[in-house]
């Protein structure tokens, strides 16, 4: 709700305005009045207005000395100049003065309510900028300590843009790559029958646990390592050996799965990809090691699912189908941004590149189908979006039964995708959308109370002009006007029993004053309140 102050020396000026503006169109309230520049300063510096609107020529301190002083202050608020004197000195010091608009007296009703709802779209669109610029830098100080992290990622899966990928060029904390070898350590957690029970959130704090486990656990081996996740399933450890280390890569593989299993009763398998000699080829060993265990190559122990990688003697271990690591790494980034062309090209390309692959069974066509609606519910539930919304698991899973081809893969594919970046354009951010909610539900339950957005921004967390534009993004009116329907359509129905006079209505509902709500009841239904008693 924004915030007007008003100066002026003549008290049936401030008196008029107040009736005059149309507080609860313009989302505004009145923030405070004085009759000379002075008080005027002090009560602006207390109340903090969005707008102020002030006379030129008043007693103690004139309207320019009093902008004066704001502005030096630092005070970012509109001003309008409303004053009976009109001249060209004035105006100049006006703009000057950053003034919003310079009107004469008188000013109409029509005029005011211009010229106030013109400077409320500027406010909006100048708070709307000013909360982007914030998240940004919100963001850059949140997550400048994983921006590398990311950059790890990147290397690993070999999705460095092609001006990073220089031998030499690495960022300052990983310079001894330079100087070492290098193997990757792929994990992938099964999702059997415990782990698919797993709500969104419990699976991410699992996630997250693992994490935690698999970096304490490689330490004991390799002091330079680093854990990436790749996907909600799949994650890597890189590990930077000085020498060979098969036996140890081995041995790390075994505590891995028995210290997940041991501490959070999870199911995991290994893969070790093949030692590099430079950094940039460690997206070919992240590609091996979970080529390794995805075609059941070499098992290291017969108790455990410990896979290494092997070359063929043709040169190259046998491929099969094509590994989706890269591929889904980047599908994910796509549908987080909300990219449909991208993430559909995408599709498009891997499909037609697993379609060239020898022996593509319906069985690994539906698994892919699985894994890869796995990767995206995750990854948009990280973005706050909930498909349980859009489709149900039985569905899903009835769907990808069906699938027995690439082709089908990416016609399915390519439906969801289009379902799920339209859903997030129109209806917006689920967070967004869970905080609408609880802000209705509220109303709902509190209409007859003193509610103001104040109130609710307190609740939620989220400032009170930040959270009036999500709100009114979502619902397409304003809080009060929202808060104001509620109390009236429950008014209604509370005449309509006719068990209550006007006035305790109106009390009931929130309004101590009955004018004013017999007022907004005729406005709202058409009808006088007296009507539905009669």
């Amino acid at each position: 709700m924004w915030k007007i102050a008003i100066i002026d020396d003549e008290r049936q000026v401030l008196q008029g305005m107040k009736r005059a503006i149309p507080w609860d169109e313009l989302d505004a309230e009145w923030a405070g009045e004085a009759l000379n520049g002075e008080d005027g300063l002090e009560m602006i510096r207390a109340a903090c207005p969005d707008i102020v609107i002030t006379d030129i020529y008043m007693p103690v301190m004139s309207g320019l000395t009093m902008m004066e002083h704001l502005r030096k202050e630092g005070f970012k608020g509109k001003i309008i100049i409303l004053s009976g004197y009109s001249d060209f000195e004035h105006a100049r010091q006006a703009l000057r003065l950053q003034v919003s608009d310079y009107v004469s007296k008188p000013i109409s009703l029509p005029t005011l309510k211009s010229i106030l709802g013109k400077i409320i779209e500027e406010l909006i669109k100048e708070e709307e900028e000013r909360i982007r610029q914030g998240e940004l830098e919100l963001k850059m100080l949140l997550y400048e300590p994983f921006v590398e992290k990311e950059w790890v990622r990147s290397a690993a899966v070999g999705t460095l843009d092609p001006s990073y990928r220089n031998n030499t060029h690495l960022p300052p904390s990983y310079q001894y790559w330079l100087e070492r070898k290098h193997a990757t350590i792929g994990i992938e957690l099964i999702r059997d029958e415990r782990a698919s029970s797993f709500s969104v959130s419990d699976w991410n704090l699992f996630r997250f646990a693992v994490s935690n486990i698999a970096c304490e656990v490689a330490r004991r081996f390799f002091t330079d390592m680093e854990y990436t996740e790749l996907n909600s399933y799949r994650a890597l450890l890189i590990i930077h050996p000085g020498e060979e280390c098969a036996e140890q890569l081995e041995e790390l593989g075994t505590r891995l799965i028995d210290s997940i299993s041991s501490y959070l009763r999870l199911v995991i398998r290994i893969g070790i990809g093949g030692l590099k000699e430079t950094w940039i080829k460690i997206p070919e060993s992240t590609e091996e090691a979970f080529r390794a265990m995805d075609q059941g190559a070499l098992r290291m122990n017969p108790a455990y699912e410990v896979y290494q990688y092997r070359e063929s003697s043709s040169g190259g271990q046998e491929r099969g189908a094509l590994f989706p690591v890269k591929f889904s790494y980047k599908l994910a980034a796509a549908m987080k941004a909300t990219q449909e062309a991208e993430a559909q090209q995408l599709v498009s390309e891997y499909v037609t590149e697993l379609q060239k692959q020898q022996g593509v069974s319906a069985g690994y066509v539906q698994m892919l189908g699985s894994e890869l609606w796995g990767i995206i519910t995750y990854s948009l539930y990280e973005s706050g979006l909930v498909l349980d919304d859009l489709f149900t698991n039985d569905q899903i899973a009835k769907e990808i039964g069906n699938l027995a081809v690439p082709d089908q893969l990416a016609g399915w594919l390519s439906a969801k995708i289009t379902v799920i970046c339209a859903s997030r354009q129109w209806k917006g951010s689920s967070k967004h959308r869970q905080v609408v909610d609880f802000m209705t539900s509220y109303i709902h339950e509190h209409y007859a109370e003193e509610l103001t957005l104040a109130d609710l921004s307190d609740k939620v967390y989220i400032s009170r002009n930040h959270l009036s534009i999500i709100f009114k993004n979502i619902t397409g009116e304003t809080f009060n006007n929202y808060l104001t329907r509620v109390r009236i359509e429950k008014a209604r129905e509370l005449l309509m029993e006719r068990k209550m006079l006007v006035y305790e209505v109106a009390e009931r509902v929130g309004y101590k004053n009955i004018p004013y709500f017999s007022t907004l009841f005729k406005k709202i239904t058409g009808m006088n309140p007296t009507e539905l008693i009669n």
